[in-house]
């Protein structure tokens, strides 16, 4: 066996997904938003003078790929290293490599870092001189909010790129393209791919394009080739490789079902809510969609009138993705049954939007002088911050003015004769607030 036999049975043993992994911003799919013509991200790259960044987004969406494309569309080095694995010593020779390749060659490294909020605050130290010198560029990858998960110091010298979860039409063509694709795809076989088919991967793996490939070369390699070498993957086959059954009802009954299972739960029918909600599951959609209504009809239709709610809901979504199916149904129709029974008030919702709608509309900025942050301000400034009024002074509660002049008489949040909002009414009654 010569060199090209062995480097071609490497690349033949690779998965799909690393395979079909795009290597020119051409055939990169997804995320229009960051690499769209002109965009910032695509000329930097085009002209080789991206800084710093960080990658952020959702399993299966590009991150890794589109640091690979940067990777081959530049005249530097690049290293990877994986946060989960790496440590100081690690970080510390390819700082040290990057130094050399900079001062020998006048070549840049690019470091990319996956799963970078894994990086403790020992480990970004150590990386912190060599981006503030420029000695590295870093393209740090993670699926967490890098502003919650990832050390300030290094974050504020990056430039944040979110990415989304791609279409399910975004996702269906990739595997189109993954079935065609004589070199790195099943370009070769005899391949028929049914159109439900591709359609059910591409739902089911929710933006995971990755999960997708995964699923179609499952289904591909465990079919039964037929006697002159078809394969055939049917809408059976997708569902057995993605572990997921296809909806059993068409496309209009199912936003029916789930307007009735939001509607039930506005309506105080736990019996309905709690039956769509199964009809919804057990007809193949995904129970976190589920989950995910429930938190949002928590606030939107119980809101403050029972804060519980959206506790015990946001306590359910939890518990389904740790348990799983079925055994996490068991909390979630808890949660159905507590938003349900709970007592109603969309009073936090009209507040959202009219605040929304003012925020938008009616901009103020004049911000109270009382108010302002006067830690570093002038005589002046801090003389005007002796103005506040801290609360705790008086007992909790001191009546001031805290919104702009413009909009100081405005009222967004009013609540209602019902449930908690009841005691909140008496509260504000005996503080004086207007209600």
């Amino acid at each position: 066996m010569d060199l090209f036999d062995f480097n071609h049975n490497e690349e033949k043993a690779k998965p799909l997904a690393e395979r079909m992994r795009a290597n020119t911003l051409d055939e990169f799919i997804g995320q229009k938003h960051i690499v769209a013509k002109n965009s910032l991200l695509r000329r930097a790259i085009s002209l080789d003078k991206l800084g710093s960044c960080i990658f952020w987004g959702p399993p299966g969406c590009g991150k890794t790929t589109l640091a690979n494309v940067i990777a081959l569309s530049t005249n530097g080095e690049f290293t990877k290293l994986n946060a989960v694995q790496a440590g100081v010593a690690d970080v510390k020779k390819a700082v040290e490599k990057a130094r050399e390749n900079l001062k020998l060659y006048g070549k840049r490294t690019y470091l990319l870092l996956d799963e970078c909020h894994r990086f403790n605050k020992t480990q970004s130290d150590s990386l912190l001189p060599a981006i503030e010198q420029g000695t590295i560029l870093f393209i740090g990858s993670t699926t967490e909010n890098p502003y919650a998960s990832m050390t300030p110091a290094i974050v504020s010298r990056c430039r944040v790129f979110e990415f989304k979860p791609l279409s399910s039409e975004e996702v269906k063509e990739a595997l189109k393209g993954a079935a065609l694709d004589r070199r790195r795809g099943f370009g070769k076989l005899k391949l028929t791919v049914d159109e439900e088919a591709y359609a059910h991967i591409a739902n089911m793996a929710a933006g995971d394009l990755r999960t997708a490939y995964n699923a179609l070369e499952l289904a591909v390699l465990t079919t039964t080739p037929e006697a002159d070498g078809s394969i055939h993957v049917t809408l059976s086959d997708a569902e057995e490789s993605i572990q997921r059954k296809s909806l059993s009802y068409g496309e209009d009954l199912y936003y029916d079902l789930l307007s009735a299972f939001c509607k039930s739960l506005r309506g105080s029918d736990s019996n309905a809510a709690l039956y769509y909600a199964m009809r919804l599951i057990e007809g193949g959609c995904d129970p976190m969609l589920v989950a995910r209504r429930l938190v949002v009809h928590a606030s939107e239709d119980v809101g403050m009138a029972d804060p519980m709610a959206l506790t015990i809901a946001t306590s359910a979504m939890t518990a389904f993705e740790k348990i799983g199916y079925p055994e996490g149904l068991i909390p979630l129709s808890n949660a159905i049954v507590y938003v349900s029974e709970a007592p109603k008030s969309n009073a936090v919702v009209e507040a959202y939007h009219a605040a929304r709608r003012d925020a938008i509309e009616r901009k103020d900025d004049s911000v109270p002088p009382y108010l302002k942050d006067n830690s570093f301000g002038d005589k002046a400034a801090k003389a005007q911050s002796a103005n506040y009024k801290y609360p705790h002074n008086y007992g909790g509660y001191v009546k001031q003015q805290y919104l702009p002049d413009s909009l100081k008489d405005r009222v967004y949040y009013t609540p209602k004769d019902v449930g908690f909002e009841r005691e909140v009414k008496k509260i504000r009654r005996e503080k004086g607030m207007d209600s």
